[in-house]
């Protein structure tokens, strides 16, 4: 009889599906292949297939495996994939120092140690993904290549995110990925669903075979014929294996090892009880497998389960003392009973074939044992490797575990932890920071839990986890009365108050921070008062009042100072980065210099969350400078690789609100709603204030009025009051919304409003109109003359791109009153240029400045208000629409009739037979507005709105002006 089928039962069309996929792949057309199935279904035999396949094509194929045990380690499957090629090469012969990857093969150097360097750690996650696709590619240039991923249920963030850029790239490649998942909810299922969906991957779903198919596979095992196979038999492993191969197989040999089937001369026979527990009966036919090996096979199978399901040969060896003769005959003994199998992309290591085997190893010793033989594990692997260097140091921290011994356990996790954010895989660091506190807790180690605490919790706010940061501050409560020194104690009080910087709670911050100085002013210490100088300088960012800038700035001084004289990488950074942020009123090259010195800090230093803020920070200078948005995304995808929510959704609320500048209304309505639903569930306050200003911006920009109230409203929910986002919903929103209604009065007031706000709680955003629009509607009024013009134009914010556009369009106005009419002119198309991206605030600009350089005789007026007409008119902004039409009126200009716009009348009032210029009469009379103030709005005589009344009485049947008004305030209430 043989232990396995010599060939795969019920897979025909998965098979024919990966060989389609590495024949594509051998023409030049790479692809993705995800083999998704529960547990024993067959992925990983189907995966050997395939392998096979590659090589019968001349293919090259690398494999890698997931962590099925233990914590998990960033690009595991990917080091022991690419690692293959170190021990084999290309197959031209080429050396693997003269491949073709350019400024790539550094970033390589994070995933392949022969390549690893210092300066290595912070490439991007897009750089990473680009770099190695470009090795599968060079190394497999003749015939193609098959990069075969295993478990990737249990791969880290990191490695998914390698695979995601894998997934997206590979199309046009000699590269085949595939890769096996289960069908539980995890990361790598939503990956694979996701490529699915976007056509760039096949997943292919592995049933349980059906009860024929079960047939024929007892038919292989037993060497007979499928219609030989004794019914009771195949009655009771198709109901109890589930249609899973691996159980079916495993049962069988249960079967036969019991005597309840044996072998005739006529055939197989079922002589004894076949029924039992599934469970029961699958690890006792492991196990009586297993005995056949004897007993130092046994025990040194044992071993190596305690270790998990992959073990190292060197480390089982010193483990058991077993010499090299009993170690290979064992080995070989269990690689024949299909036991375990040769760990390929890693040498010296073996796996056990499925996880089952390994537990049910376990099941047959006793606690104690399993702990002894745990902590001889952990003894081995730290005599053999004690730097424990690499995946080492969490798998010695999970043996102390298993061997009772919580507090050293805790402290290596610690250590992994530290190491996995210095490589910036922060869902790793907190997978194993949060295991090392809790096994600190209950050792009660409060020195080595507060060392766990003080990385976590920054690493929890990165993610955006706050409810779980917040929830370690009463356990502050019980350190403090553990004998841990005040400094330890202010340090993670600081550590809270970051954390509540980041959720936007600056009350809850600076409680922690008032804290945190109540223990340093009875221990002095500067160092630790670096750090909580710092945090208190955001917070002072964040706290409402007429001198927050200052005081950020004082205390962001005196930590950078601090921080240089103890040598505080981190702090330093820190301080930079906020003091560039307010630099920016002043001179935006002192700000770049100051965010370029926190880059290199942070690179010298390898801090890479700290590089991520220089460079999201440096992205945001050259996005309020430039208006180009590049800087910011490669920021973004840098904020993604590391794993830091708070950032990536800081940086998509910029691009929202980008979009809307730029009038792509669409996409900020689409992108603000999927974005909010994520900040909002993540309490992420100042991510949430930013993106429902950019959302009351939208309908602002579009005339929306009921929208942009309704998102301010929403605003204001979120303690919007006192925020650095409150003068920015003046500016964009309220101010360009009066503007689109054509009351310019009205958007004065609000931007009067911006300045009065900005003196009381001074703001580091720059966009709120006072340096743009409201300078524009100032010098049109005659507030502002050429020296307030000169001011503003040159501040810093003035020259920002956005806000530049309306100075000079301002320029242009005060050049056109003394006379210099090319000048003006000249302006006007340097404004132009740098209003290009800003489609709705360009026709603004020209609609604004059309009566002044009519009145005195300069540039092109006609031609601006025609171009302005029809930008507002496509854009359903009837009311600057209307103001276009009546100002070419007045010049003398023939005006295009619109007739259009029907069908924005409300059904009730379109039914009653009111016309467009009827209707937006209608609107006005929800503000009890006076003729001759709506004649003004829309740019038509008070007499004729006094008809148009007249006639909506007779259309509703509403007689008298209150009744209308009611009934227009009523609808403009109930509108969508």
């Amino acid at each position: 009889m043989r232990s396995r089928s010599r060939y795969i039962v019920g897979r025909d069309p998965q098979l024919r599906e990966i060989k389609q996929a590495l024949t594509d792949a051998g023409e030049g057309r790479g692809g993705v292949v995800f083999l998704v199935g529960e547990a024993g279904i067959g992925k990983s035999r189907l995966a050997a297939e395939a392998v096979g396949m590659a090589f019968g094509m001349g293919m090259r194929a690398l494999r890698g495996r997931s962590s099925t045990t233990g914590p998990t380690i960033p690009f595991r499957p990917l080091t022991e994939a690419l690692m293959s090629l170190f021990r084999s090469g290309p197959l031209d012969g080429t050396s693997l120092d003269d491949l073709p990857l350019g400024p790539y093969r550094p970033a390589l150097g994070r995933i392949i140690p022969d390549w690893s360097s210092d300066a290595q750690n912070n490439s991007s996650m897009v750089i990473l993904g680009e770099a190695v696709l470009r090795l599968l590619i060079a190394t497999g240039r003749e015939h193609g290549q098959l990069l075969l991923l295993e478990d990737l249920h249990d791969a880290d963030p990191e490695t998914l995110a390698v695979v995601e850029y894998l997934v997206d790239n590979l199309e046009y490649t000699n590269v085949v990925l595939l890769a096996t998942i289960r069908t539980e909810p995890c990361d790598a299922l939503d990956m694979a669903d996701s490529a699915r969906r976007r056509g760039v991957g096949t997943v292919l779903e592995l049933a349980p075979l059906t009860r024929p198919e079960v047939g024929a596979v007892i038919a292989a095992q037993l060497d007979t014929e499928p219609e030989l196979v004794p019914r009771a038999a195949l009655d009771r492993l198709w109901d109890d294996s589930s249609g899973s191969p691996f159980l079916v197989e495993e049962l069988l040999q249960g079967m036969i090892g019991s005597g309840a089937l044996v072998r005739f001369e006529d055939g197989w026979r079922v002589v004894g009880d076949l029924r039992s527990d599934v469970s029961t009966a699958l690890a006792r036919g492991i196990l009586r497998r297993i005995d056949r090996l004897g007993p130092q096979g046994l025990t040194l199978l044992s071993a190596a389960a305690v270790i998990g399901r992959r073990f190292p040969l060197t480390v089982l060896q010193r483990m058991t003392g077993i010499d090299d003769r009993g170690l290979l005959s064992h080995l070989h003994a269990g690689v024949a009973a299909q036991l375990v199998v040769p760990d390929e992309p890693a040498p010296d290591w073996y796996a056990f074939r499925h996880s089952l085997t390994a537990e049910a190893l376990l099941t047959q010793l006793t606690p104690g044992n399993r702990a002894t033989m745990a902590g001889r594990a952990a003894d081995a692997v730290q005599a053999l490797y004690p730097d424990l260097e690499g995946d080492w140091c969490p798998l010695v921290a999970e043996l102390r575990s298993q061997a009772g011994d919580d507090a050293e356990a805790g402290r290596l996790f610690t250590d992994a932890g530290l190491r996995a954010l210095a490589a910036g895989a922060i869902g790793s660091a907190i997978t194993l920071l949060s295991r090392a506190e809790r096994l600190l807790a209950a050792s009660q180690d409060p020195a080595g839990r507060s060392d766990a605490l003080e990385a976590l919790l920054p690493a929890l706010a990165e993610a955006g986890d706050f409810a779980r940061a917040f929830g370690f501050a009463e356990n502050l409560h019980t350190l403090g009365g553990s004998g841990l020194s005040a400094g330890r104690l202010a340090a993670l009080h600081t550590r809270l108050a970051k954390v509540a910087h980041t959720a936007g709670r600056w009350e809850d911050g600076n409680r922690q921070i008032a804290q945190a100085r109540s223990l340093l002013a009875a221990h002095p210490d500067e160092a630790c008062a670096a750090s909580t100088d710092v945090t208190a300088a955001y917070l002072a960012l964040d706290t409402p009042g007429p001198d927050r800038t200052q005081l950020a700035e004082k205390l962001a001084h005196s930590a950078l100072q601090a921080a240089q004289r103890h040598g505080l990488a981190t702090v330093a950074c820190q301080a930079l980065e906020l003091l560039a942020t307010l630099a920016r009123e002043r001179d935006f090259d002192e700000a770049t210099a100051l965010l370029e010195s926190a880059l290199q800090t942070a690179e010298q230093h390898q801090l890479p969350l700290q590089r991520m803020y220089a460079l999201t920070r440096i992205g945001g200078n050259y996005w309020l400078t430039e208006g180009a948005t590049a800087p910011l995304l490669a920021a973004r995808s840098e904020a993604q690789r590391l794993g830091s929510a708070t950032i990536v959704y800081t940086i998509d609320g910029i691009m929202i609100l980008d979009a809307v500048l730029r009038a792509e209304f669409t996409a900020a309505q689409q992108s603000a709603e999927e974005c909010l639903a994520v900040v909002q569930r993540l309490r992420l306050a100042p991510a949430t204030r930013y993106v429902l200003m950019a959302r009351a911006a939208l309908a602002a920009h579009r005339g929306d009025r009921p929208a942009m109230e309704s998102a301010l409203a929403a605003f204001a929910d979120w303690d919007g009051a006192g925020s650095q986002e409150e003068p920015l919903t003046r500016g964009l929103a309220r101010a360009f919304c009066a503007l689109t209604e054509e009351d310019r009065p009205g958007a004065v007031r609000e931007l009067r409003a911006v300045a009065d706000l900005e003196d009381t709680n001074p703001s580091t955003y720059y966009l709120s109109g006072r340096y743009g629009i409201g300078l524009l509607l100032d010098v049109l009024s005659g507030a502002a003359d050429r020296a307030a013009y000169e001011e503003i134009a040159a501040t810093a914010p003035g020259r920002m791109r956005w806000n530049r556009q309306f100075v000079l369009f301002a320029g242009a106005v005060l050049l056109g009153r003394e006379g210099r009419p090319e000048e003006a002119a000249a302006a006007v198309a340097e404004a132009l240029r740098a209003a290009a991206p800003y489609a709705t605030a360009l026709h603004l600009g020209l609609r604004l400045i059309a009566d002044a350089a009519h009145e005195d005789g300069w540039g092109e007026p006609v031609a601006w208000l025609r171009r302005a007409e029809e930008h507002f008119h496509q854009g359903g902004v009837a009311a600057v629409a209307g103001a276009c039409r009546a100002a070419l009126r007045r010049m003398g200009a023939p005006v295009q009739q619109r007739r259009s716009g029907s069908s924005t009348i409300p059904d009730v009032l379109r039914a009653q037979g009111v016309t467009v210029r009827e209707y937006e009469v209608f609107r006005l009379l929800a503000e009890r507005l006076g003729n001759k103030d709506i004649a003004d709005r829309l740019y038509i005589s008070p007499r004729t709105v006094e008809k148009h009344i007249a006639a909506l009485g007779t259309k509703t049947g509403r007689t008298n002006r209150a009744a209308l008004c009611e009934l227009s305030a009523s609808l403009a209430a109930s509108a969508p």
